[in-house]
């Protein structure tokens, strides 16, 4: 009977497991168009970027806090954080191979003038928690002392109308107290 419920648990954990063709077809139905930043009081479990100078005169405006552009024929996705403002960083999502898709892959653009590459967590993410971790075997920026955005992890809700985006930061190699974690609503 144990082996059987192991067995049974098994099968479902690697069934729960999201394969990067259908999430990289999941983020380009659900995330393209504008997003804004949710009201202060919406920004909850954050470290508080949303109180930087910069953001802080878009939070509970119309203003865009976030866009998402299918690009290249539908073959990338970018991603524009806080369009228009000194923290403006550009993240491309990507397959490998387009016709495969083995591997999706990410290259965020950061206002910290570095260029971490990213891969897909296909065990960690769903279709409501996508999660990317940098990619020491792309980019040296990852195991470096250097700050850098190590994960990103996109948590939508509120049947895909409710984003909250994290970029978590490394320095040192060791995950740092602040990050940029932000919580938009889709226009």
């Amino acid at each position: 009977m144990r082996e059987f419920l192991l067995i049974a648990l098994t099968a479902g954990a690697l069934l729960a497991q999201m394969a990067p063709r259908e999430a990289y077809d999941h983020m380009v139905k659900v995330l393209p168009g504008e997003w804004k930043l949710s009201p202060a009081e919406k920004q909850i479990g954050t470290t508080g970027a949303h109180n930087h100078p910069a953001v802080k005169r878009l939070l509970g405006t119309e203003k865009t806090g976030m866009e998402y552009e299918v690009v290249g024929r539908g073959s990338s996705l970018k991603e524009e954080l806080l369009p228009g403002t000194v923290r403006h960083m550009v993240t491309m999502y990507h397959c490998d191979d387009f016709k495969e898709c083995n591997q999706l892959l990410a290259t965020h653009y950061c206002a910290k003038q570095n260029q971490p590459s990213f891969i897909f967590n296909t065990k960690e993410s769903t279709k409501t928690k996508l999660v990317f971790d940098c990619d020491e075997d792309r980019s040296e920026v990852c195991d470096s002392d250097e700050a850098h955005v190590h994960h990103i992890i996109l948590e939508l809700s509120n049947n895909y109308k409710h984003l909250k985006a994290s970029y978590i930061v490394y320095k040192d190699g060791e995950r740092a107290k602040e990050h940029s974690i932000y919580h938009f609503d889709k226009k």
